[in-house]
C-alpha cells in the first residue's frame, strides 16, 4: 500500500500537475482562437504566429528594462492595433467572397509564413528564453512544484473566467454574440457589425500575444514556436466545440492530462497520434464537439 501512495505522490501527482500547467497554456492560446474561429467564423491559421509575436515583443521590451508585470499589460495593448489592421486590411477584403473559408484559411496561412520569416530576420533563428519572473519552487503535499508554473495555472484560470464573463455577461459580449449569430439582423438593429468584428478579432490577437508573454519563460522563444501550439490549440477548439469557451477549457485540460498520463505508459512519440485520435473519435461521435457552438447550441 505504501508503494501505491509513493507512486501517486512522486510519479502520478507531478505528472498531473505538469499536464495541468500545459493544459492552461494550451487553453490560453486556444482562447483567442476560439473567439476568432467560433464567433467570427474565421479560420485564422496565423494565430500561432501572433502568439510568437507577443512572446518576441515581451522579450524585446523586457531587454529594454520593462518589468514582466508591465509586459502583461503593454504587449496586449500593442497587439490590439495589429489585429485591428489585419482584420480591416485583409480579412474583411475576402470575408464576403463565395469560398471565404478557404480564402481566409489560405490568406492567414500566408500571413503566418510572412510573420514567421519576419521574426527570423529580426530576431534570428536561435532559441531564447527570458528569465523566470517568479523563481523557486514550493512543496505541496510532498511534491516539489515550480512557483511560476503554479502562478501560470492561477493567472490562466483568472483570464479564462474574465473572458467568459466578458462574452456572456456584458453588453459588449451580447453585441459580439448577436453579430456572430446573425450579422444582417444585428446590422439592421444598429449594431456596428464591422467594428464589432474588427474589435473581436483584435481582442483574440491580444490574447494570443498575452499567452506568448506568459508561456515564454517555460517553453522558450523561437520563430516557429507558433506551430507547436497552434495544431494542439485547433484540436482543443474542435473537440470542445467551436466558439465554446467552456468547451475549450474542458477539452484543453482533458487532452493534456491524457497526454501527460499516457507518457507514463507509452513513448512520448505517441503523444500527437493520441491527441489526433481523440479529435477523430469526438468528430465521429459528436461532430459539433463536446459543447456545441456558442449561440448555435
Amino acid at each position: 500500500m505504501t508503494g501505491v501512495f509513493e507512486y501517486i505522490q512522486f510519479v502520478l501527482a507531478p505528472q498531473m500537475i505538469t499536464g495541468l500547467a500545459l493544459g492552461v497554456a494550451v487553453v490560453l492560446v486556444a482562447l483567442g482562437l476560439t473567439i476568432i474561429f467560433g464567433l467570427l467564423d474565421v479560420i485564422n491559421m496565423a494565430h500561432g504566429e501572433f502568439y510568437a509575436v507577443g512572446a518576441y515583443l515581451g522579450l524585446a521590451l523586457g531587454a529594454a528594462g520593462i518589468s514582466f508585470w508591465l509586459l502583461l499589460i503593454i504587449v496586449p495593448l500593442i497587439m490590439i492595433p495589429i489585429g485591428f489592421v489585419v482584420e480591416r486590411g485583409l480579412i474583411q477584403r475576402v470575408f464576403n467572397m463565395p469560398n471565404r473559408h478557404v480564402t481566409t484559411l489560405l490568406l492567414t496561412f500566408g500571413l503566418g509564413l510572412v510573420l514567421e520569416e519576419g521574426l527570423k530576420v529580426v530576431f534570428g533563428s536561435n532559441t531564447q528564453r527570458p528569465p523566470t519572473p517568479i523563481p523557486g519552487a514550493i512543496e505541496l503535499m510532498g511534491v516539489i512544484l515550480p512557483t511560476y508554473r503554479l502562478f501560470l495555472i492561477v493567472i490562466g484560470f483568472v483570464i479564462i473566467v474574465a473572458v467568459a464573463i466578458g462574452i456572456n455577461k456584458t453588453r459588449l459580449g451580447a453585441l459580439v454574440r448577436a453579430a456572430a449569430f446573425d450579422r444582417n439582423m444585428a446590422a439592421s438593429l444598429g449594431v456596428p457589425v464591422e467594428r464589432v468584428f474588427a474589435g473581436t478579432f483584435a481582442f483574440g490577437v491580444a490574447l494570443a500575444g498575452l499567452a506568448g508573454v506568459l508561456l515564454a519563460p517555460i517553453y522558450s522563444i523561437f520563430p516557429t514556436m507558433g506551430r507547436d501550439f497552434i495544431f494542439l490549440a485547433f484540436t482543443v477548439v474542435i473537440v470542445g466545440g467551436m466558439g465554446s469557451i467552456p468547451g475549450a477549457v474542458v477539452a484543453g485540460l482533458l487532452i493534456t492530462q491524457i497526454q501527460a498520463l499516457s507518457s507514463l505508459i507509452v513513448s512520448p512519440v505517441w503523444s500527437d497520434p493520441i491527441v489526433f485520435s481523440i479529435m477523430v473519435l469526438v468528430l465521429v461521435i459528436r461532430p459539433q464537439g463536446l459543447f456545441g457552438r456558442l449561440g448555435h447550441a
